[in-house]
């Protein structure tokens, strides 16, 4: 059964474009916002790398990274709006997806501040992407509609974790979270090239 979630998962992030780019973006509707981060396999990955990480860790972490990249990706969200540019938007993103993957991939424990912190940097890019790609009139609804997407793909992380921590003799050291880790920052690698 755990070898079927995962093939799926796998499946569904690579049957999707490389970047979220869509047409819908120029809507500005809840809708568009809620699927404009499922349609970038880039976003897909570090999203749920964050939630793995953080139910990895245990404890506060499985809430506050969670939690932190939401907030942090609004604030870059914001500071698009505003007109205020971030130097190198899409490189960063690509690096999100290979340090969180590695994150992952080595279950590295940090302080929480410290992988708070790193979580929140990471983010303020996705979401300086999101501002820039939005039109429409409703710039608020398409901002709830790709926070609400953010924060299900991060359950979606954890409780995946969860599950395959708390129903399996494996630990948070988990050898198939490593290993999802690892392909999502060898995905990252692979983008970058």
């Amino acid at each position: 059964m755990n070898r079927t979630l995962l093939a799926a998962l796998l499946a569904a992030t690579a049957t999707t474009p490389a970047f979220a780019q869509s047409d819908l973006s120029a809507m500005g509707s809840l809708s568009a916002g809620f699927i404009h981060p499922l349609m970038g396999v880039d976003h897909i990955m570090v999203m749920i790398a964050v939630g793995l990480w953080g139910a990895m860790a245990g404890g506060r972490a499985v809430w506050a990274l969670p939690v932190t990249f939401v907030i942090a990706m609004v604030a870059g969200f914001t500071f698009a709006l505003g007109g205020m540019a971030l130097p190198m938007v899409e490189p960063m993103i690509l690096v999100s997806v290979i340090v969180l993957g590695l994150m992952v991939a080595f279950a590295v424990r940090l302080p929480l501040a410290g992988s708070v912190s790193l979580v929140a940097l990471l983010a303020i890019f996705h979401g300086h992407s999101h501002g820039t790609e939005v039109g429409g009139a409703s710039v608020l609804m398409f901002g709830l509609g790709f926070a609400g997407a953010t924060a299900m793909l991060h359950s979606i992380g954890v409780v995946f974790a969860s599950a395959l921590t708390r129903f399996t003799t494996m630990s948070s050291r988990n050898p198939v979270l490593r290993a999802i880790g690892g392909l999502a920052a060898l995905g990252g690698i692979f983008m970058a090239s």
